[in-house]
């Protein structure tokens, strides 16, 4: 099963650092960010987790739970987080799902069935597409997939910088243009009407084409 956008993100139920859960009731009606590693003790991965850990009060402030996972068990995940902490300054701060099984990792498509039922024996090369970012929306959907190679750190200030993006677009009629920031000026949706958009922006707006009609960004509660 390949995932796309606006796809409901697959539910699971698995342990966690903090316990066990089921995915979508952990969600609950929040917004959220799954982001997944091939293995426990990688150099990419801990500069990443440690990161994420710093940020995580602006997916706060936002309302966006994050939620992390490797495919070692969880017990492993207590050591590696000591060695996060030691030398990126935090530890996770989120729950990080252990997937041994590999179950989570194939029911998001980032293993193949042939992958087997067992993370033991298999390197963090064996498990290189386990690199993805989903950011799942309060009604369950898939709003964003990105996948990294185990070479590239993720940037996660564009994550946040997305998440801002579709938190205006789901709540405000616009798109965001290219390296908009919040406070950049914004577009009115294709699928408004210029009679509509009359009734929204009775301001006017910026039309240097006719399917391109800039206003300024709403402000964001």
């Amino acid at each position: 099963m390949s995932l796309r956008i606006a796809d409901i993100a697959p539910d699971f139920t698995a342990d966690t650092t903090e316990g066990p859960i089921s995915f979508h009731e952990w969600l609950g009606k929040d917004w959220g960010i799954l982001f997944s590693h091939p293995k426990d003790y990688t150099p990419v991965c801990t500069t990443e987790l440690g990161y994420m850990a710093r940020l995580k009060p602006e997916f706060d402030k936002r309302g966006v739970k994050v939620i992390g996972l490797s495919v070692d068990p969880v017990d492993k995940h207590a050591g590696w987080a000591k060695d996060i902490a030691e030398t990126q300054g935090m530890a996770p701060n989120f729950p990080m799902i252990g997937d041994p099984t590999l179950a989570v990792s194939q029911l998001y498509d980032m293993l193949p069935a042939s992958a087997g039922n067992s993370a033991d024996g298999r390197t963090a090369a064996d498990n290189q597409t386990v690199r993805n970012v989903y950011v799942i929306g309060p009604d369950k959907k898939i709003k964003l997939v990105i996948s990294y190679p185990m070479t590239t750190g993720r940037n996660f200030d564009e994550v946040l910088r997305v998440v801002d993006s579709l938190q205006l677009t789901a709540k405000h009629r616009l798109a965001t243009p290219v390296n908009w920031k919040p406070g950049d000026d914004v577009i009115i949706a294709g699928s408004v009407s210029n009679d509509e958009a009359k009734q929204l922006y009775p301001q006017g707006w910026k039309e240097p084409k006719p399917y391109i009609r800039i206003v300024p960004q709403p402000v964001l509660t």
